[in-house]
């Protein structure tokens, strides 16, 4: 649920509230097109788990596939929570604030990801609630983004994933081609922080924020793709996702196994395509080299990049991505332009490596 003074408050500085239930940002009038490279983003669509009590960080320990102690108030991770199968139910970002464990995922995800971690709770001293009506969160992205955070008196996060609090306010550094930060305060003070951003920032709506994942690499999970994707298949062990020494967790046993074992036979690619219809997560991919039952591969995220142009996250068959043959979107028939994540795969592989590179929106 979206706070609702900040809801109004947006509505008040001329958001318009779609039928889809989404908040969109007023058209950019022209006079503001000259405030720099620095757009700022409500975050309503993202939604929180308070997790709390003293046991809290054990527990978690045991349900995602990251190493939850090493989530501080200066560093938050990105983790998923696996079905028993080893397939992924939600990614999650993990925050500390003081003595509260925070999970951020889609909103649309919230409701489902309570019910099962709730099942697992038991007698352990943990206590798990829906917080997204809680602190408000907006995003910060671009060049000029780090100096803005400190023309606001805000500490700004060195690396990826560090996390610094200053006067009442959080902020997270987050992976993206451009600098990215995430903060995090109570209505008051974000509703100050968004005035005093107006003048200096354009308003961003959610595609933009999510296009940022999407050319970092970084994957999502919604609802048409839960349970679809071990962790390996969206890289999640190549950005620092999963932990492989830290024990035992929900899932654990066949994550481990395709680790040690064998070697992923799908992997996340970047993708562009030209379609006449919009593609999105779940999406069925499908190549004349496959020979799956589940086709080529699916679609992990999609995000406009123009007129009937989009960027995709991609999880492709390796032999049909880098063998030489076309993938398409199963609806449209369009043919997909892949190339390999910008952090790139394993070293040790023998795959031929892809030959077309799309361009690169900024």
């Amino acid at each position: 649920m979206m706070n609702t003074d900040w809801r109004v408050f947006l509505l008040d500085r001329g958001a318009r509230w779609g039928e889809d239930g989404r908040i969109y940002p007023p058209p950019l009038p022209a006079a503001s097109r000259d405030r720099g490279d620095c757009t700022r983003h409500d975050l309503s669509h993202l939604g929180l788990i308070a997790v709390q009590g003293s046991e809290a960080g054990r527990f978690l320990q045991g349900q995602l596939t990251n190493d939850i102690h090493r989530v501080t108030e200066h560093l938050s991770q990105l983790t998923g929570y696996c079905s028993p199968k080893g397939r992924l139910l939600a990614l999650c970002r993990a925050i500390r604030s003081a003595e509260t464990l925070y999970l951020q995922l889609p909103l649309e995800l919230v409701a489902d990801t309570l019910k099962r971690l709730n099942i697992y709770v038991l007698r352990s001293k943990v206590t798990l609630t829906d917080h997204s009506d809680g602190p408000v969160r907006i995003g910060l992205a671009g060049a000029d983004a780090p100096r803005q955070l400190e023309c606001l008196g805000l500490p700004v996060p060195g690396q990826v994933n560090a996390q610094t609090a200053a006067d009442g306010v959080t902020v997270l550094r987050l992976p993206s081609p451009v600098p990215r930060f995430q903060l995090i305060a109570a209505g008051e003070r974000q509703r100050r922080l968004w005035d005093a951003l107006t003048p200096v920032s354009n308003w961003g709506d959610q595609d933009a924020w999510a296009l940022h994942d999407l050319q970092a690499g970084i994957p999502n999970v919604y609802p048409a793709t839960v349970d679809t994707f071990v962790p390996q298949m969206v890289n999640l062990d190549l950005i620092d996702g999963v932990s492989f020494t830290k024990g035992c967790y929900t899932g654990q046993e066949v994550v481990a196994r395709l680790q040690h074992l064998s070697r992923p036979k799908r992997r996340m690619y970047l993708a562009e395509v030209a379609s006449p219809i919009p593609p999105g997560p779940g999406d069925m991919l499908e190549s004349p080299t496959s020979a799956s039952e589940q086709g080529a591969g699916r679609v992990v995220d999609a995000r406009p990049l123009g007129a009937s142009h989009y960027a995709l996250l991609a999880v492709v068959e390796i032999a049909a991505a880098e063998g030489g043959g076309e993938v398409r979107l199963g609806a449209s028939r369009a043919l997909l332009r892949l190339c390999p994540p910008p952090y790139g795969f394993p070293a040790d592989r023998t795959d031929v490596q892809t030959q077309t590179t799309p361009h690169r929106s900024r």
